[in-house]
């Protein structure tokens, strides 16, 4: 089968297009022959094999795994020993490990049926990112009804995902995100729109922040946080450095949260069958809309990785396959 691999760690020059072995099911597994796999920034993480923690659990040498990616869509092509629910030809979405190829297995635990108001790319891109979105919204922020949420990124991946969520919840939402991108996140259904390149961020206090950009010191974001709000981080992508590149933002929040009235939570997601129903449902009562951004062939998944590094995606980059 074609896949994107990469023997060792890199920029995007180091991915190449090669013929390797179609793999196999085990226990609890389900082989998916993959239609379309969404890119997200844990890819260029494990690209690069940074930050250097990265490669504790991948490699440390070189990627153990060649094959990247993870947000797929497709259809079962067949299943593992113990696996109950999927059977061969049924249309599928999730997370695998190394979805840039034709044929890439996943645990069943991972995969969901497929919406079918979502196109093999639609549903591509709602995997990672949109349960990134669900676990900072409903389970790190916990926004009920009435509150008000600042969603930083709001145009981005998760970011989009995450304003969309929190309406949802019934929340008061704004919106942070440059000037190319107002339009789009107006039109998720926010209630207010801030464009970063004037105001930076709001003057008022805020039940719930979300940071999905991870450029702002704690001290500027607890300044718009309400007494006892929460302020959720998501990733610590826009600081450079081989060893923590901004997940000491993180490690800090970790410190400081016990000593103040404000719960700052570093966001673990969770990928499971629940969450991806969870979404589904949403999906299907018109209410959330994964965002396309872009699609490239997998030959062209390097241009793709490219593209979200240089910060140019609005929503989701999708590999066609």
């Amino acid at each position: 089968m074609k896949a994107i691999v990469q023997d060792r760690y890199g920029s995007a020059d180091v991915l190449r297009l090669a013929d390797i072995d179609v793999p196999s099911a085990g226990a609890g597994q389900v082989l998916v022959q993959v239609r379309a796999a969404g890119v997200d920034p844990g890819v260029w993480h494990l690209m690069t094999g940074l930050p250097y923690p990265v490669r504790l659990g991948y490699g440390l040498r070189r990627p153990r795994s060649r094959v990247r990616g993870m947000d797929l869509a497709g259809v079962v092509a067949a299943v593992g020993p113990g696996v109950a629910g999927f059977n061969p030809g049924d249309e599928v979405f999730g997370t695998g490990a190394g979805s840039f190829a034709e044929y890439t297995v996943a645990s069943a635990g991972r995969l969901a049926p497929k919406p079918a108001t979502l196109s093999f790319a639609q549903a591509a891109a709602v995997p990672v990112s949109g349960q990134t979105a669900l676990t900072a919204v409903r389970d790190a922020a916990r926004v009920r009804p009435g509150q008000r949420v600042l969603v930083i990124g709001a145009g981005g991946g998760v970011g989009s995902y995450a304003v969309q969520l929190a309406k949802a919840a019934g929340a008061h939402v704004t919106g942070v995100c440059g000037p190319a991108k107002l339009d789009l996140v107006r039109g998720l259904g926010v209630d207010e729109v801030v464009d970063y390149t004037r105001a930076d961020l709001p003057g008022r206090r805020y039940d719930a922040v979300i940071d999905t950009a991870g450029n702002r010191p704690l001290s500027r974001l607890r300044r718009v946080l309400a007494p006892k709000g929460t302020l959720v981080l998501v990733g610590g992508e826009a600081r450079a450095g081989k060893w923590l590149q901004g997940f000491d933002r993180q490690l800090r929040a970790l410190a400081l949260s016990p000593w103040v009235g404000q719960r700052l939570v570093p966001l673990v997601a969770k990928e499971s069958s629940d969450n991806l129903a969870a979404l589904t449902e949403l999906v299907d009562a018109g209410r959330l809309t994964p965002l396309v951004d872009r699609t490239w062939p997998l030959s062209g998944v390097p241009d793709a990785i490219r593209h979200l590094k240089g910060g140019h995606a609005t929503g989701k980059a999708v590999i066609i396959i």
